[in-house]
């Protein structure tokens, strides 16, 4: 193409892209003058109104964000028909809606993604365009079907694989290649795992996943939400812009200390305990935790009466709790089978003392009478009421665990390990949490509580029917039609309603805040952390097993996490999980990659690394420093560091001044990376490799080691410097 005609085709895509503006900003418009009709409209019922609104505003968002970035490319097929690809799709109302630019999780894009020379999926070339705001600067074309067809085919993959970092994760959609493509659009109702190494886009594939299947489901999903669940408050802040920028609002983002709503994590657990805790074993420890809660008084409990006393002996209350028990329901709401039981003793007895002589139950009328007048005197008597809460006692889950993990003699009662001990029961750790969550189920509903509630709602009905009496009855201020219609269909229920506040909160408040909230689809990112227990909470939280999981193994650190994904999903999802792999490596250069692959041979030779799209032109380096030069050398790099556009980290043990942990760099990317003493790393607990592994893996650009010790074997192959590197970085090409 001359250069003549590369102008004369960069102002038509313009003129064409610039058609597509007009028409978004008409619709933003249109939509935006509905908005405000409808918050001013009274006609309708609250409800109703409340509904066409939060509708209204979602797709005022979602033209918002398709500004960014709105066209960004265009398929020529082999009949020479044009199909313009964007972030939403834009269609001519006057012409049979005719697509003037295709969503690119229509079925119609994906050739845009997968085609390729040898299959062209009928397509003649694919172009794509580099715009900034809403000017098309800049296109490259791939002429398809023909071997040597591209131009620079590769052009908009290696600008955003080079660019400098900011502050958070950026969306795909421009640059979806063909693997990725494959994954987002696969038809599975099941579990989808997708692992990769790093920097292979597992995770951004995972969010392009959900919004395609919000795409293709949008009633279904939208009416339960989307869970993210990510391994820290960072990851999920970096990740979090993705899904926003694709349109898509309805999403819960948590990481797996959020399960509990309202609960604070504080502490952090020994190995051993997080493994115990992160085993399935730890459900009968929970369940023999309740149980021993459920007591038989040593010596008989004396209720006195008010012309009798009653005792609760041994062989009673074991009656009662075996009855309780035998019953299936959760400890606090079998308490009411175990009053209930102890209750008809108490009073038989007490039958029997006082009508001794005058009444046997012949006179079942006055047996009965009787026996509900005592009902009523134990159910209001103090010291019965006490004897029930010493032997089956009202628990919430955080009360039976913060005294379990507190006294050695419930853990041995409860035959769990002595390593659970701690001396401040209630200072919450992330593997504390699914125990929690669990025990609601296990614990089940305080009955009086809900007894409490139904009273308040009685109330309110009576309230309102007297209300709507007085309306009736007033005659003198209604003719007959008012009166009809405040008798006839107007209810004292209705009325209740209207005294009860009204929930406004977005899907994502109200699923965020409610521990019983099921999903439509739940995204698992880092999902090699997890514990078996973790999964139990998860598999709850989606009834349907719709799951994207996305880890590496060689990157798992946590004892408790997966060593298989079958030994995790398989007893859920028997036969229902698929698993994919991606094998490119976008975001670590070659240099890099190498250093890495090095440390993932020595400790997990069976796997293979991931194979960089790209090299930097930049050496990984290594300085070998005194402890009193390792402060200085850190600034040193912090500052090199800030006079460069782009994002950087320095990750170390703990103790390492203004380190992070490698674990809290997880599923993040840098520009650059300084790791500070790697020898340390390696020697903290057994999965050391594993989180330095992930350290060397976070640079997109540069990245360093500081030692104090002798280099680690796997990293003799650094540059050795004696003042860091002070090269700017040379992009290379490398070709697909």
């Amino acid at each position: 193409m001359s250069t003549q005609q590369y102008e004369d085709e960069l102002r038509s895509e313009q003129s064409y892209v610039a058609g597509l503006y007009a028409r978004l900003d008409a619709e933003r418009v249109r939509v935006k003058t509905k908005y405000t009709a409808a918050l001013r409209e009274n006609g309708k019922a609250l409800v109703e109104r409340d509904a066409e609104v939060r509708a209204l505003a979602k797709e005022a968002r979602r033209l918002d964000v398709a500004d960014n970035g709105l066209c960004f490319g265009r398929l020529d097929t082999v009949s020479d028909e044009q199909c313009y690809i964007g972030r939403i799709g834009i269609f001519d109302e006057e012409n049979e809606y005719e697509p003037l630019l295709l969503d690119w999780r229509a079925p119609a894009s994906r050739a845009f993604y997968i085609a390729t020379a040898a299959n062209p999926e009928n397509m003649h070339r694919r172009r794509q365009f580099h715009t900034r705001g809403r000017q098309v600067v800049d296109f490259t074309d791939e002429v398809l079907g023909r071997p040597g067809g591209a131009e620079r085919g590769d052009a908009a993959l290696l600008a955003a694989v080079n660019a400098p970092r900011g502050a958070g994760m950026r969306d795909i959609v421009a640059t979806i290649q063909a693997e990725q493509d494959q994954i987002i659009r696969l038809d599975h109702p099941g579990v989808l795992v997708i692992e990769g190494g790093p920097g292979t886009g597992k995770t951004v594939v995972a969010l392009h996943r959900v919004a395609y299947l919000l795409y293709i489901q949008r009633e279904q999903m939208e009416r339960n939400g989307v869970l993210v669940v990510g391994p820290n408050p960072a990851f999920l802040n970096h990740i979090g812009r993705v899904l926003p920028s694709l349109g898509e609002t309805n999403v819960v983002f948590m990481t797996t200390g959020d399960f509990v709503p309202g609960l604070r994590v504080t502490a952090e657990d020994t190995a051993q305990a997080a493994r115990l805790k992160g085993s399935l074993k730890i459900l009968d420890v929970l369940a023999a935790a309740i149980a021993d809660r459920q007591r038989l008084p040593e010596d008989p409990v004396l209720i006195e009466l008010a012309d009798v006393t009653v005792r609760i002996d041994a062989e009673t209350a074991e009656w009662a709790r075996e009855e309780a028990r035998a019953s299936g329901l959760p400890h606090n709401e079998a308490r009411a089978v175990f009053t209930e039981i102890v209750t008809w003793v108490l009073t038989e007895r007490a039958i029997t003392r006082i009508g001794r002589g005058w009444l046997t139950r012949a006179d079942r009328e006055a047996w009965e009478d009787l026996r509900a007048d005592l009902r009523k005197e134990l159910a209001d008597h103090d010291a019965f009421t006490a004897a029930l809460d010493e032997l089956w006692p009202i628990l919430t889950p955080e009360t039976l665990l913060a005294q379990l993990y507190t006294s050695f003699e419930r853990l041995r009662a409860a035959g769990a390990d002595h390593s659970l001990l701690r001396t401040d029961g209630d200072a919450w750790t992330v593997s504390d949490v699914p125990l929690l969550d669990e025990l609601v189920d296990l614990l089940g509903r305080d009955n009086a509580t809900d007894r409490a509630a139904e009273r308040e709602r009685t109330q309110q009905a009576e309230y309102a029917a007297g209300v709507l009496d007085l309306m009736i009855r007033r005659e003198d201020l209604m003719d007959d039609e008012d009166h009809l219609i405040a008798q006839d269909l107007l209810y004292a229920e209705d009325l209740a309603d209207r005294f009860l506040e009204r929930d406004s909160r977005e899907l994502v408040e109200r699923a965020a805040a409610d521990r019983d909230w099921t999903y439509r689809h739940v995204v698992v990112d880092e999902a090699q952390e997890l514990s078996e227990m973790d999964w139990r909470v998860l598999m709850r939280r989606c009834p349907g097993r719709s799951f994207t999981v996305v880890g590496d193994l060689a990157q798992r650190r946590s004892v408790a996490g997966a060593t298989s994904w079958y030994t995790m999903l398989e007893p859920y999802v028997p036969g229902r999980w698929v698993y994919r792999s991606l094998s490119v490596n976008y975001r670590t250069p070659a240099e890099i990659m190498t250093v890495a692959a090095a440390l993932l041979t020595e400790f997990a030779p069976g796997i293979r690394p991931p194979e960089s799209v790209r090299a930097c032109g930049v050496r990984p380096w290594s300085r070998r420093v005194t402890q009193d030069e390792l402060s200085c050398a850190i600034q040193e790099f912090v500052r090199d560091e800030a006079c460069r556009e782009g994002t950087s980290v320095v990750i170390g043990p703990p103790g390492v001044p203004g380190a992070v942990a490698a674990s809290q760099t997880k599923g993040l990317e840098y520009d650059a990376v300084l790791v500070v003493e790697p020898e340390r790393i390696l020697a903290d607990g057994p999965r050391g490799a594993a989180e330095l592994y992930v350290a060397l893996t976070r640079a997109t650009q540069r990245l360093g080691v500081l030692h104090l010790g002798p280099l680690p074997q796997a990293l003799t192959g650094l540059a050795e410097t004696t003042d860091g590197v002070r090269t700017p970085p040379t992009t290379v090409g490398h070709a697909r």
